[in-house]
């Protein structure tokens, strides 16, 4: 029977399917479909909006319109048959933080004029600043490697200068929301022990407040972590941002 009641409403222009809300959802109502988050069934959600506080983009808020009326028999039903299903049926969600994967790099090599000998020294998945809960197992004493996405692109050597044995999060310090950024590294700084950051971003006014960012996190985290600030240049080289800092690796400009 349909009824006038609160029930979530999702902006399909703000969804990423990130899928974060996905678990937030204690009755199962939620699941991601062609790269959008939707409502399953309406009698499915409850209408307390459990889920919105795990949605990083603002896309879902709950509205009162008319809709079947929450039935709690059909949702335990709903979540008996989701535990049966196979695992293959996690393909539709697009890119989950709850998937998280820590695998072994590539045997590391240097260049030596093939795309054979270029290996890949990525030693875990998500990697998007977003989608790294700070419960995270990788993230658990790490060096990290906070890279702004536009310099991933723009530094040829990522994997072998950078990347080696460091943890990397991305994320664009201009486009995504800066104080979700800073809340997840806050997070992530007062239960993690993270032992270093490296920060990597362009030489553009665009990444600028990515070292902010960062401040900001260790001062509300109250950590004192090492941080070195490499920046990226328009033609794929890297330099120092402040006299007087140094780094360890090999450099190629």
């Amino acid at each position: 029977m349909k009824i006038i009641r609160k029930i979530i409403e999702i902006d399909e222009e703000l969804c990423d399917g990130c899928g974060q809300c996905v678990p937030g959802c204690a009755e199962g109502a939620l699941k991601i479909v062609d790269g959008k988050a939707r409502v399953v069934e309406d009698r499915y959600c409850d209408g307390l909006g459990a889920c919105i506080g795990e949605c990083p983009t603002g896309a879902l808020k709950i509205v009162e319109r008319e809709a079947e009326d929450f039935d709690e028999a059909a949702v335990e039903e709903h979540l008996a048959k989701m535990e049966n299903k196979e695992p293959e049926n996690k393909k539709d969600c697009a890119c989950p933080s709850a998937g998280i994967q820590v695998f072994t790099p590539l045997p590391h090599a240097e260049r030596s004029g093939t795309d054979e000998d270029i290996k890949s020294a990525l030693s875990h998945w998500p990697i998007k600043i977003r989608l790294i809960p700070p419960d995270a197992p990788f993230l658990k004493n790490a060096d990290i490697l906070v890279l702004a996405d536009c310099s991933a692109a723009a530094f040829p050597a990522l994997h072998q200068d950078l990347l080696k044995g460091k943890i990397v999060m991305m994320g664009c310090p201009k486009f995504d929301d800066v104080q979700i950024y800073i809340d997840r590294f806050a997070d992530i700084f007062k239960t993690a022990g993270i032992k270093s950051i490296t920060s990597v971003y362009m030489e553009v006014p665009c990444c600028s407040a990515l070292p902010g960012i960062l401040k900001k996190a260790m001062k509300i985290s109250g950590a004192d972590i090492p941080v070195e600030e490499l920046v990226v240049t328009r033609k794929g080289g890297l330099s120092l941002p402040k006299p007087g800092q140094t780094i360890k690796k090999m450099i190629r400009t």
